[in-house]
Parts: C-alpha cells; structure tokens; sequence
C-alpha cells in the first residue's frame, strides 16, 4: 500500500491538491472543485500518471486555510482527541466497576440499579475485556 499526503490549496475554481509521496517530495499536481471530491482526484491522478491501484493508495488531505482558522482546526482536533481518550477511561473504569460488582456478589438486576443501567448493558460490560 502506497501512503501520500496531500495539501489543498483554494483558487478560484475549486482546489489544487500537490501530492507528496511518504518521504515527502512532491509527485504532482491535481485539481477538484470541491475538497470533498478530493480523494477521488488523487486516486485518479495516482492510477493515471504513475500506475498505481487506485484502492492500495492511502493518503490524508490537509486544506491549507488562513492561518487563525488552521488553529482552530487543530485545536478542535486535540480537544475532540482529548474528549475520545477520557471517553475511552470512562468506559473501562465503568466496566471495572461493573465486573467488581459481579464479582462481589451482586445480581445482574442490582448492579443494573446500582450503574442505573440495563441489565442488558450490565451483561455486556461484565462480558467486555
């Protein structure tokens, strides 16, 4: 599987996407009208100009935006990375919780009143590893 990365770049018809190979070094150059058609233009590019299986391709595209917007962007993705971790945490300490109440005796139906869940949800959170 090949791995590229491409930028986008606004102009006035749509975007220009410069495609760079995983060592970095640009390979060419495409164009969409939207970014949202991005991906299927690289592909294009990639099987047309240097043979490659538009489904082995794999590559990431970073619209370049003025540069307090590019913040904000990055600064919502590390918040909502921070908002998946904690949810992460929070579903394993629940599971612990549940597994520890199991253990110590309780029935399916009082750890279900206890977490205030299902007894569903208390099946599956003593069954998860």
């Amino acid at each position: 599987m090949s791995t590229y990365s491409v930028q986008a770049k606004r102009w006035a018809r749509g975007w220009e996407l410069h495609i760079f190979d995983a060592q970095g070094a640009e390979v060419g150059v495409t164009q969409s009208h939207t970014i949202a058609g991005a991906g299927r233009m690289v592909r294009d590019y990639l099987a047309l100009q240097r043979d490659e299986d538009p489904d082995a391709v794999e590559f990431t595209v970073r619209a370049e935006l003025d540069a307090a917007t590019t913040a904000e962007v990055e600064q919502a993705r590390k918040e909502m990375r921070a908002v998946e971790e904690a949810q992460e945490r929070a579903a394993e300490h629940w599971r612990s919780i549940a597994r520890r109440l199991r253990d110590s005796g309780l029935t399916g139906g009082d750890i279900a009143a206890v977490l205030d869940v299902s007894p569903q949800r208390v099946s599956q959170l003593t069954k998860a590893s």
